[in-house]
């Protein structure tokens, strides 16, 4: 998939105002309306400008935009990176990558599905804010008080989009999984009239962990090994995100065993299942010794690592 200039498409820069980019539009259809405009292709440049002048009238789809067209230029491969989206606050159905495996650019941001905004009743709720937050992963064993800052597209007095900025006081409790959300109640839109306000939901991700991986409630390690803690087994303490654990190696352990410790996982309910997958390291053999120790196991070993491979 190839990224699109909307704002070339519309004729505007980067900092046109709302209105700006209203009235090139308005221009711009006019020319190549399929039914007056004799331009060539005149109904795909009509396609065009309706699929940029959707996400930039929109200040909401306008800043997630913005903030793909820092990372892209104009037909290059595109590809939203993982988690690009954290910290922003939306009202009404917040931005997924349901439409990813669509064709389009604007699916791929913003999925098939449009908002459904509210009525425009003189008392009525405000709608609900949604936003996706990242977590360590010792929050969801302890559970935790956390300040979460969120950004929210607004427009501005001059017509210029913005991101108005804001923390939050969120309580994390304990065995929370990624995907699930947390709602705070009267954090969304104001209400109008004596409507009451929104919700803000929190779609909770984790934080990349330089040692543990999360699957569902399920965690995994991979523990490294010497050669001869693999062969003869031993007794190691094993790293959880809540404190040291100790774990037997059974002797004979292969690389890519996988061990379980049950219940040591996100304590949801059910609990979840810490896994350790054993690597081993071999120790290099710089000096003399070391190097006279790896051929007494050759000599004391009758072992052919490629016997697999004959015949």
């Amino acid at each position: 998939m190839k990224f699109k200039d909307y704002y070339e498409t519309v004729g505007v820069p980067r900092g046109a105002t709302q209105d700006e980019i209203k009235a090139a539009y308005r221009k711009l259809a006019r020319k190549y309306h399929p039914d007056v405009s004799k331009e060539p292709e005149a109904e795909e440049r009509f396609k065009e400008l309706g699929e940029a002048y959707a996400v930039l009238k929109d200040p909401e789809k306008r800043a997630v935009y913005d903030q793909m067209g820092n990372q892209w230029k104009a037909g290059q491969d595109f590809k939203p990176p993982p988690g690009w989206d954290t910290g922003f606050e939306f009202s009404g159905k917040d931005f997924g990558f349901d439409g990813m495996n669509q064709s389009d650019l604007f699916e791929t941001l913003f999925g098939r599905q449009g908002r459904n905004p509210q009525g425009k009743s003189s008392h009525a709720r405000g709608e609900d804010h949604h936003a996706k937050v990242l977590i360590d992963i010792e929050d969801a064993y302890r559970g935790a008080q956390r300040s979460i800052s969120l950004r929210m597209p607004e427009v501005d007095a001059q017509g210029h989009v913005v991101l108005k900025d804001r923390t939050l006081e969120v309580s994390i409790p304990k065995g929370i999984r990624a995907g699930q959300h947390l709602r705070l109640v009267g954090q969304g839109e104001s209400g109008r009239g004596e409507g009451p306000a929104g919700d803000l939901y929190l779609e909770i991700n984790f934080n990349k962990h330089p040692l543990f991986r999360v699957e569902g409630s399920d965690v995994l390690l991979d523990l490294p090994l010497a050669p001869w803690e693999a062969a003869m087994g031993c007794s190691l303490a094993v790293m959880t995100p809540v404190g040291d654990v100790q774990l037997t190696i059974p002797a004979d352990s292969k690389a890519g065993r996988q061990l379980r410790l049950k219940g040591r996982g996100i304590p949801a309910n059910p609990p979840g299942d810490l896994y350790v997958r054993l690597s081993i390291v071999l120790p290099s053999a710089k000096t003399d010794s070391e190097k006279e120790a790896y051929r007494a196991m050759a000599r004391a070993f009758d072992f052919n690592p490629r016997a697999s491979l004959k015949g």
